[in-house]
């Protein structure tokens, strides 16, 4: 309930009367009395004025599963919400809650990440209250092999989210997103399947949102919205934003099972297009010129005798020649 009565303050334009919200809610006032005095505590700030009602005048930079959800226009990504203060990984929360039968669009949230990591294995900077730590689970109707596209699908919707707010972001195939050539997102993806079957798709995206201090190791390629702006961002709403946009883009994927209707928005997005680029494959490495994204999600990459080569992502990195892209 109290998602509900967040929702409600946050959407009206003036004060709502105690007497309306125990109606609407089918409450009591001692009821809405408590989860006023439950919100407060959290940090929220709430003008109540005897026979007018109450207002919602602040709200703090919270991630709650109340937060999230009272600002979520979506009809299932991101429903329910799942929030836990500190966990050893979203990810490792979505996959373990998935195997005790999670709906399809749950969505798991951390204010602090204690074992996070990224692709290839990489451990993930998770500070508190700083970022966005977060993992979706889906159990999509496709064939295995396509489910490595829904890295480029969730990267579309955070591009979406990010360049709302900030100049600079581009998308760097397959799984990051940069402001200004510097990391601000990572994004893994994880599934569990058998032959021609998916059990369950995980997408963990990390964003350093209002982070300012990065371990010495990864300064010189990260950097946060904060960072490039000096603005500090409500999380909870870039959190409803990039769930929008997801189910956009994830029904226009999943109408074809490939990112057809996508390759042209994705590849002007591309911080990588039309680089020159170091491909590191099982061992082996060679330069190209990336010159985008196909129907499939490879990176086609233009090399020296002129043949083109489609780069799919699985354990394959993509770097520029002179650093990080």
């Amino acid at each position: 309930m109290k998602e509900k009565i967040l929702k409600c303050l946050r959407e009206a334009e003036d004060y709502v009367s105690g007497q309306e919200l125990c109606q609407m809610f089918d409450v009591s006032r001692t009821a809405i009395w408590k989860v006023m005095n439950q919100l407060k505590e959290e940090g929220y700030v709430i003008d109540a004025v005897k026979n007018k009602g109450y207002r919602l005048v602040q709200t703090p930079d919270l991630v709650t599963a109340e937060e999230v959800e009272s600002l979520l226009e979506t009809s299932w990504a991101a429903r329910p919400v799942v929030y836990e203060e500190e966990q050893a990984s979203t990810n490792q929360t979505a996959k373990m809650l998935a195997e005790q039968g999670a709906s399809h669009g749950t969505l798991v949230v951390a204010e602090r990440q204690v074992s996070g990591r990224g692709r290839r294995g990489r451990p993930w900077h998770s500070p508190k209250g700083s970022g966005i730590w977060m993992s979706i689970l889906l159990r999509p109707q496709i064939h295995p092999m396509s489910a490595s596209m829904l890295t480029l699908v969730a990267a579309m919707a955070v591009y979406d989210a990010i360049s709302s707010r900030v100049e600079g972001c581009a998308i760097k195939w397959p799984n990051d997103i940069v402001i200004d050539g510097r990391k601000v997102c990572g994004i893994l993806t994880e599934m569990s399947s058998e032959l021609d079957n998916i059990h369950y798709v995980v997408i963990g995206i990390g964003i350093n949102v209002n982070t300012d201090d990065f371990p010495v190791d990864i300064a010189s390629v990260a950097t946060s919205m904060h960072v490039i702006t000096g603005a500090y961002y409500k999380r909870a709403e870039i959190i409803a934003d990039i769930w929008k946009a997801f189910e956009k883009y994830y029904d226009f994927f999943v109408q074809t099972e490939n990112l057809v209707l996508m390759v042209d928005t994705y590849n002007q997005r591309l911080v990588n297009m039309d680089r020159r680029v170091m491909i590191e494959e099982r061992g082996h490495q060679y330069e190209g010129t990336a010159r985008g994204i196909d129907a499939e999600g490879g990176l086609l990459v233009e090399r020296d005798d002129g043949t083109t080569t489609s780069v799919i992502s699985g354990e394959v990195s993509v770097r520029g020649i002179l650093g990080y892209v």
